[in-house]
């Protein structure tokens, strides 16, 4: 049983709860980390989620997406996720701030989420964990903005409008449009 620390608006912890439990509407606000990785050449990684996730299966998101053990610092658990679910070498993830977002999903399923942002670069190549991650591409802004909100997560506009505002000066290209 996987879980999952609450936290209030301002991320103060309140309390644990199962992590399926935790994403059954109405939701209940936890502490969770998103990651977005760039190659050398400044194209973005994105995950095809794995057909077995108990929520939105088989769509495009960010690099990595998940939840702090808990007490465990989000960074860490974000470096280290990432390399479980990419098979990636660990890569050095500069914090971008925390978004709060309550999204509902299908099949009574939300995300209610204090999120924490990490950017980086990707170093090497991916051997994502099949279990996890059907598939990994790059892509560039305008490849991006060809796939369509059908094509990604629920919460990838969410996170990446938040993410993109503190992007380091060579990535500023990747952000949004005023």
């Amino acid at each position: 049983m996987i879980m999952v620390e609450l936290v209030d608006e301002a991320g103060t912890p309140t309390g644990e709860a199962e992590k399926l439990a935790a994403h059954v509407a109405p939701g209940r606000l936890h502490r969770a980390f998103s990651v977005f990785l760039f190659d050398a050449e400044g194209r973005m990684l994105l995950q095809r989620r794995a057909d077995g996730k108990y929520h939105s299966p088989g769509v495009l998101s960010n690099a990595c997406c998940g939840h702090p053990l808990v007490g465990e610092d989000p960074a860490v658990s974000a470096a280290r996720r990432t390399v479980e679910e990419l098979g990636v070498e660990p890569p050095e993830l500069t914090p971008a701030g925390t978004v709060t977002y309550h999204l509902e999903l299908a099949d009574a399923m939300t995300e209610r989420e204090y999120n924490h942002l990490f950017v980086g670069r990707l170093t090497g190549a991916c051997r994502p964990d099949p279990a996890e991650v059907s598939e990994v591409r790059f892509v560039t802004r305008p490849e991006l903005e060809a796939l369509g909100a059908d094509a990604l997560s629920r919460w990838f506009p969410v996170v990446w409008a938040a993410a993109s505002a503190a992007l380091p000066a060579d990535l500023a290209t990747w952000r949004p449009a005023p």
